[in-house]
């Protein structure tokens, strides 16, 4: 389906862009669209083939046979859903192949500035899904069924969930016309660059999103009108471009959130059995985020089926069950998953006595096949008591019908306290390695108590935590800061120096293992960007200068060829 003149770039393309070498060609017209998204699909069901992809927007963007493959199968609602009208949901997928192209600039930059929960992923791609089915006489099956799906390495579900619902309705109207026209104003966005509030104009809606960033503050709302006051029409602003309702999706297991806090920190494998892919995927999302500030350094799933290409490697038993958290809405992954040490089985949110109903927790020996009953099925033990205080605040919330954002904002205000508080006692790391007893035995004078009400086996979870991903991520990451900042520390304390007196007396081959070793300093500066200022690379600069300067000049020659 080409475009109509004009509306595109004149480039060779195919209905499905296929070879799959590549992203895409080096001279791109799309490189502000592909800032926010990879490409834009189309998911149709065929009679005869199934899920098919019907459209890839830019069309020179390239997917395997086993992307195309996922993407066509998470972006319908299995059989079970019975999912009618209009509804969304995302996924995650694992990229085949591995990286296909060089990280543009502009990408480091926000991996650098962007909080690490909300950096690029650089080895999966999400899927944001707009669903519709509904009759139509004029298919032979009876039924129109659709997808439009958003593809990104950006975790902005807020935002592409906006998007879809302005977008999706009006596709499925008026087809690719309007998608061509949607894909070139979102080429038009600037950046998404942290710390700043942009508006980003859409099929006659500006769109007014805040760019999260390391720097802001934990439950601040930065959100500023970005030096346009008065458009029009008024901006459509967003509170959060991936937020979810906290406290609406964990609704049925508000009573046991301490305990699903504890599994995500020790990265434990859990399976969502939900009614929907919708319910599933918030609920999997929900969870992950818990964790807040800290990153979570597992493979979580928002939905997923049994035709993916990972699912013997998850239900596999000569093994033991990898740390993800899985979403799922067809009851066969009960039995297939049996062995797994944590089910979560939820219903459709419901309400008894004006308070939603709760799931309970059940040993895994209740698990039965097909007909299971909501319910957390595990055999864990949590080691922290439960905050009552809090469930019983939330819950007088829901029932008085207290604002939404108010009940999240509690929700989210404790746990971010609460995985603050276990942070914080693990400082970070020194130059020589990491002892965990030496710091077990530090807890008593400097533990979470200081910061956290709750009792409990404190220790006992800080045992568990070290042999877990999340451990190995938290340490590899502050490492790496500390590294930075010391390399930092020298190259500034280098550029304070008096370059000339230290010059005095030197060999010529001191001179040039200076020269040699300033310039690594400059490129490692530069390509980790490092914290410092322009105003010591410049100094940087000139000290190599002045030292090739005092040099022969054939070994200045060397130095610098022409």
């Amino acid at each position: 389906m080409d475009a109509p003149s004009g509306a595109w770039p004149r480039r060779p393309r195919d209905r499905l862009g296929a070879p799959s070498s590549g992203v895409r060609a080096p001279a791109t017209p799309w490189a502000r669209f592909s800032a926010w998204l990879e490409c834009v699909c189309v998911v149709t069901f065929d009679l005869e083939l199934g899920q098919a992809l019907e459209l890839v927007y830019p069309s020179d963007f390239r997917l395997t046979d086993k992307e195309k493959s996922s993407i066509c199968y998470l972006s319908f609602p299995d059989s079970h859903s019975g999912c009618l009208g209009d509804t969304q949901f995302s996924f995650r997928i694992r990229q085949c192949g591995g990286r296909r192209s060089p990280r543009p600039t502009d990408d480091r930059h926000y991996d650098r500035e962007a909080p690490l929960s909300l950096q690029r992923e650089s080895a999966h791609y999400f899927g944001y899904v707009y669903f519709r089915q509904v009759k139509d006489s004029s298919v032979k099956r009876g039924y129109f069924q659709k997808s439009l799906v958003l593809v990104s390495r950006l975790p902005f579900t807020r935002l592409f969930q906006a998007l879809l619902s302005l977008i999706a309705p009006e596709y499925f109207d008026k087809l690719a016309p309007c998608l061509e026209a949607v894909c070139s104003e979102i080429d038009q966005w600037p950046a998404p660059v942290p710390g700043q509030t942009l508006n980003l104009p859409v099929m006659g809606v500006v769109l007014q999103v805040h760019v999260p960033s390391r720097m802001d503050k934990p439950e601040s709302s930065p959100l500023k009108q970005c030096g346009q006051e008065n458009l029009l029409p008024a901006p459509l602003v967003l509170a959060s471009v991936h937020e979810l309702d906290l406290c609406r999706c964990l609704q049925p297991v508000l009573s046991h959130v301490q305990t699903l806090w504890e599994l995500m920190l020790l990265g434990e494998p859990l399976v969502v059995l939900a009614p929907s892919p919708a319910v599933s995927s918030e609920m999997v999302l929900a969870l992950t985020s818990c964790l807040q500030p800290l990153k979570f350094c597992c493979d979580y799933r928002p939905y997923f089926t049994v035709h993916d290409s990972e699912f013997k490697e998850f239900a596999t038993r000569t093994q033991a069950p990898p740390n993800v958290v899985l979403g799922v809405t067809n009851p066969f992954f009960i039995k297939t998953l049996q062995h797994w040490p944590h089910i979560l089985r939820v219903g459709e949110p419901r309400m008894s006595g004006g308070l939603p109903k709760q799931v309970k927790l059940k040993k895994p020996s209740r698990l039965k096949t097909l007909d299971t009953k909501p319910g957390l099925y595990t055999a864990y033990t949590a080691h922290l008591c439960r905050d009552k205080a809090l469930l019983r605040r939330l819950l007088r919330g829901l029932q008085k019908k207290r604002p939404a954002g108010v009940l999240t904002a509690l929700l989210r205000r404790h746990l971010l306290e609460l995985t603050q508080s276990f942070i914080i006692p693990l400082t970070p790391p020194q130059v020589r390695p990491f002892h965990q007893e030496d710091f077990l035995c530090s807890l008593e004078q400097a533990g979470p108590q200081l910061t956290c009400i709750l009792k409990g086996d404190w220790l006992g979870l800080y045992r568990r935590f070290f042999k877990s991903p999340h451990f190995d991520g938290w340490y590899r990451q502050r490492r790496k800061e500390m590294a930075h900042q010391l390399e930092a520390l020298h190259l500034e304390a280098i550029c304070e120096a008096n370059i000339e007196t230290w010059m005095k007396g030197k060999s010529e081959v001191e001179v040039v293992d200076l020269v040699l070793k300033l310039r690594e300093k400059l490129v490692r500066a530069q390509g980790h960007q490092l914290p410092v200022a322009a105003e010591t690379l410049q100094q940087a600069r000139l000290y190599i200068e002045t030292a090739i300067g005092s040099l022969p000049t054939d070994l200045q020659a060397v130095l610098c060829p022409p």
